[in-house]
């Protein structure tokens, strides 16, 4: 994947807004006007040992590999890091630069029903060459009651009028790969 492809800023607003809905419902998070978004949780496993396999799997990249895309990325998601995915087939495969904007090890912090939970994941948001702009974010969590969830969560609109025409393509697309996501999550830790 080309170096070009990841130089750049962050070319998007509400930086590290998915760091701020992550601790709220699907119900009450706020997202920017004009951006579709995205919010899916998956029961994905039990108990201390899930929530690690989950948490090392989405902090390695693991995610977006068993997804079908090539990462060229540091070994660990890290604020500041920047991250090419590769999506398409073979050789033939459209970059995708995005930078870590937040990253979180296990914690614990208050869940979206106000209870304790553990938490870690990452946010990344979309740079120069990305064929959208906003922000996506893994994350794992376990329930004070030893469940262990993957929620998704991004917000993202066409970067440009060409990305734009082919809008219906990118949300069958988005769509997929949501998919790809949620079983790529089950699929660290065993499946449920």
């Amino acid at each position: 994947m080309s170096s070009k492809a990841s130089r750049g800023t962050l070319d998007y607003p509400y930086l590290g807004l998915t760091r701020l809905v992550a601790q709220k419902t699907a119900e009450s998070a706020h997202w920017p006007a004009g951006f579709a978004h995205v919010d899916k949780t998956l029961a994905v496993g039990a108990g201390q040992e899930a929530f690690v396999a989950l948490t090392e799997g989405i902090m390695t990249w693991q995610i977006q590999r068993r997804s079908g895309l090539q990462v060229s990325a540091p070994p660990r998601a890290v604020a500041g890091a920047t991250v090419v995915s590769g999506f398409g087939v073979g050789n033939l495969r459209l970059p995708v630069p995005c930078e870590v904007v937040w990253a979180m090890e296990p914690c614990t912090v208050q869940g979206p029903d106000g209870s304790d939970i553990q938490m870690a994941g990452f946010g990344y948001g979309t740079l120069p060459g990305h064929p959208a702009l906003g922000e996506e974010a893994f994350i794992a969590m376990k329930t004070f009651d030893g469940g262990v969830y993957f929620r998704l969560l991004a917000f993202s609109k066409p970067a440009g009028l060409i990305y734009a025409l082919g809008s219906p393509v990118t949300k069958l697309t988005q769509a997929g790969v949501t998919r790809s996501y949620l079983q790529a999550a089950r699929g660290l830790v065993g499946g449920f």
